[in-house]
């Protein structure tokens, strides 16, 4: 056997002794009990160790995530979003008319093409949530443009504006339902509540 072989035990060392970080930051041990097979990616849900099942009470109705965190804006749930869908939408979730109207535009101009079923534009900027996949960001991840900045830095502000507690701070919580558009259903719903109780 060489001396630069390396062993089973090795091939699965979490901890270099060269590299400190490797040792302050410990790979949890427990993620296997919490969350069945951590590394498999799920089509239908938005887990986290606190929720291995996702958000509970929230059906999926056979979409992905990303197509569910869409799905909200379909008022009429014919599976297209058209713009005055995605106002009123954001209008339910606490945005006022100004915001709505300019998020709007950002929203449906940009995503209508690339999710339309075929290559000729509509004028009515409809978006398609079945194609809504065709519209991710340029990365591998989602994340990230092509240049490795931040493409969505929009996204997480607005994420804050509309999720953030009263000290200021926006909890993972917050931030994986809003993946699967759970985050949008609640929020809908207390401001539907917050203007009953105002009369």
């Amino acid at each position: 056997m060489a001396a630069s072989a390396v062993t089973e035990n090795e091939a699965l060392a979490t901890q270099a002794p060269y590299a400190p970080v490797t040792i302050e930051r410990r790979v949890r041990s427990n993620l296997e009990t919490k969350l069945p097979k951590p590394y498999m990616p799920r089509a239908l849900v938005a887990p986290d160790t606190d929720h291995p099942t996702g958000t509970v009470g929230h059906q999926h109705r056979d979409m992905s995530v990303l197509q569910q965190h869409v799905a909200f804006f379909d008022q009429d749930y014919n599976g297209i979003v058209y713009p005055w869908e995605t106002f009123a939408g954001l209008r339910a979730i606490g945005f006022n008319l100004i915001a709505s109207v300019v998020m709007t535009v950002l929203i449906n101009g940009p995503l209508s093409y690339p999710t339309l079923p075929g290559w000729i534009p509509s004028p009515f900027f409809p978006i398609h949530i079945y194609n809504i996949h065709k519209a991710k960001h340029g990365s591998d991840s989602g994340t990230y443009d092509t240049e490795g900045r931040i493409a969505n830095k929009l996204e997480w502000g607005l994420l804050y504006v509309l999720a953030r507690d009263e000290e200021g701070m926006l909890s993972k919580e917050a931030v994986r339902r809003c993946f699967d558009g759970s985050l949008f259903e609640y929020c809908a719903r207390m401001n539907t509540v917050g203007r009953a109780k105002m009369g």
